[in-house]
């Protein structure tokens, strides 16, 4: 197949092996697939997957891997074992993981293994077991971005708002807006975004419900939040969103924040940074870190998509073929261009 094949450090567009499915497993033609942040970690910082201790993902510079783990695509082969619930031209797409002996040895993080091929080619193959057809009018571009949103989904989710509490999402990039579509499915309001980009704020408050919107070169977003707060005569305690990852960005949050805060930190981490412990305990704040999203946040994102309570492909700027990959990766690594980058490997590029 043609795929977007990272191999010696290097992105090359060209033939690599397909994939074969196994016991159980369904051949797909890819539909669409996104570009997320963190297939750019994935290539950025190889040393997390060269010796990963789960056995999830593996960097193997002398291997083939495919990246690509948001996506969508059509049924044309069948491994061993599998049923008849997913006929062939079926529109399927999963959780990006492959299991290893039915799931007995382990699963594999599909893009991050050269086991477990990505979704920046032609071909891709996914577990029976994880995998759910998609019926109905839905796009298939909206349904490439179901992971993105599935994040905030589960950070939101996560933070159990209170009444009287006010969410602040910090950054309106692909996460950021879906940690925003999740806080309006739930009536939440008022929601504050900060992004230094204006179209991504007002992206984020067109698109998908946002309230208040701050450009942190101008104002702290903690005097908003406290300005909002006495507005509306709430009490409640400011529930942070760092949908960014930048280094440094969670301290100077941790120094910022008021008093009781709690801070969801969404980002994506994948170097070491450092966090003021002092400055966290005279706050009392509470952070989590990582943990989702979980089966649960997917697939129920997935059904909001399809049922239309949900329209993600407002977040889509940009629809491109497998030879603009290398490019649009590098475009993310610089954090431009639109919050997702939606991929036709087969073709069909509008």
């Amino acid at each position: 197949m043609r795929a977007v094949v990272l191999n010696g450090g290097r992105l090359q567009v060209r033939e690599t092996a397909d994939p074969v499915p196994g016991q159980g497993e369904l051949l797909l033609k890819t539909l669409s697939t996104a570009i997320c942040a963190s297939d750019v970690h994935f290539m950025d910082h190889p040393e997390l997957a060269i010796d990963d201790p789960t056995g999830r993902s593996l960097y193997d510079e002398q291997r083939d891997i495919v990246m690509g783990h948001e996506f969508v695509g059509e049924v044309i082969g069948h491994g061993p074992g599998c049923s008849d619930a997913f006929p062939i031209g079926s529109r399927v797409t999963s959780m990006p993981i492959r299991l290893v002996d039915g799931g007995a040895g382990g699963l594999r993080i599909i893009g991050q293994h050269p086991e477990a091929q990505g979704s920046f080619g032609e071909l891709l193959v996914v577990p029976e077991a994880t995998a759910k057809v998609v019926e109905g009018p839905v796009s298939s571009d909206a349904i490439a971005v179901v992971d993105a949103f599935a994040v905030g989904e589960f950070y939101v989710r996560a933070s159990r708002l209170q009444p009287g509490e006010v969410p602040i999402v910090i950054g309106a990039g692909a996460i950021g807006l879906s940690a925003v579509a999740a806080l309006s499915a739930r009536g939440i309001e008022p929601i504050i975004v900060s992004d230094y980009k204006a179209d991504r704020r007002e992206l984020a408050a067109a698109s998908f419900g946002a309230h208040a919107l701050v450009d942190p070169a101008q104002r702290s977003v903690f005097d908003v939040f406290r300005e909002v707060r006495a507005e509306r005569h709430l009490g409640g305690s400011a529930v942070v969103f760092e949908c960014v990852g930048a280094s440094g960005l969670i301290d100077s949050i941790v120094k910022e924040a008021e008093f009781s805060s709690r801070i969801y930190c969404a980002g994506g981490w994948y170097t070491g940074d450092t966090l003021d412990i002092t400055e966290a305990t005279r706050n009392g704040l509470t952070l989590q870190f990582g943990g989702g999203p979980m089966p649960q946040d997917w697939y129920g994102v997935l059904d909001a998509v399809v049922e239309g309570r949900l329209d993600p492909l407002p977040s889509i700027g940009r629809i491109i073929g497998l030879d603009d990959v290398p490019e649009a990766l590098d475009q993310a690594r610089r954090s431009e261009g639109p919050p997702r980058i939606v991929i036709h490997p087969n073709g069909d590029v509008a």
